[in-house]
């Protein structure tokens, strides 16, 4: 079976920008070009690669030659800059990071991968329980995760721990407050999104199961606000916690619960230097910022 590049652009590019119109005009071709090219390969794997659907997905097949396309482009981009055909060219590199981890200790990566003339960082926001699944998908090749096992075709290493500490705003701890306790089950809490369990996992270890009022605030600045003025409580990772309790802007609710999540990092094996030195960068920064 030969698959022809262009044809597998077309598959990522519609995977990226959702729709056959989108992706022909990051191809710069039409989109009649677009729907010939994804005709052609579907009739070289034997197979329906998209679903036509608003915004329109890979089917399994599709995935699974959008992963083989991203790493080949990746492998390619490398090479044309190594000997020059291309010079200023830029590996595309997309990573999956959690949004606690890039409001923290994940920009020093960044700040890195800034100083780097021959990368084009795209980052994709996701939960760390989930973001495995983006590796699965073929939407990135390396991914800050929650999940210790790697998925096929990838490595997995351990980074550290990322401590969460229940904290909120004085004014809100001291109107819940009962006696030498506070009353978990009435007190307003926050969470980031659905995905979002850790508020819950600490009220189901104290004995509640739903809380009275539940605030949803889906960005991790926004949501550390929103804790701030006293919309509610939430479990906020150390970092991010710290100038909070050094202003007395926050106050911890309880100084012997904690929630530890565990990062690792997962990376296709594929033999890319860019992918190495991000990997190598992601380390350090880890080692120096999370707990062992």
């Amino acid at each position: 079976m030969d698959l022809d590049p262009a044809q597998l652009a077309a598959l990522v590019a519609i995977a990226d920008e959702g729709t056959f119109d989108a992706a022909a005009r990051a191809l710069h071709v039409t989109p009649s070009a677009v729907s010939q090219r994804i005709r052609a390969l579907e009739s070289a794997v034997g197979r329906v690669v998209v679903q036509r659907s608003t915004p329109c997905r890979p089917t399994a097949a599709g995935e699974t030659l959008i992963r083989l396309a991203r790493q080949t482009r990746l492998l390619y981009d490398e090479a044309r800059g190594e000997l020059a055909d291309r010079p200023g060219a830029r590996a595309d590199l997309p990573v999956a990071v959690n949004a606690d981890s890039l409001a923290t200790w994940f920009r020093a990566v960044v700040a890195e991968v800034a100083t780097w003339d021959d990368t084009a960082l795209r980052l994709h926001v996701e939960d760390q329980a989930w973001s495995a699944d983006l590796l699965r998908s073929g939407d990135v090749l390396a991914a800050v995760t929650s999940d210790p096992v790697a998925v096929q075709g990838c490595s997995v290493e351990r980074l550290g721990t990322l401590r969460y500490v229940p904290a909120a705003a004085p004014d809100l701890a001291a109107r819940w407050r009962r006696g030498r306790t506070l009353d978990w089950a009435r007190m307003p809490v926050v969470v980031f999104n659905e995905k979002d369990s850790l508020q819950h996992d600490l009220l189901r270890a104290r004995g509640v199961e739903a809380p009275a009022v539940v605030h949803r605030v889906p960005t991790s600045a926004d949501f550390l606000e929103a804790v701030r003025l006293g919309l509610g409580w939430g479990v906020l990772p150390e970092p991010q916690l710290r100038p909070g309790l050094a202003d007395g802007s926050l106050v911890v609710l309880s100084t012997r619960e904690h929630l530890d999540v565990t990062l690792h990092w997962q990376r296709w094996r594929i033999d890319s230097r860019v992918l190495a030195r991000l990997g190598e960068a992601v380390r350090t920064v880890a080692r120096a910022n999370l707990r062992p």
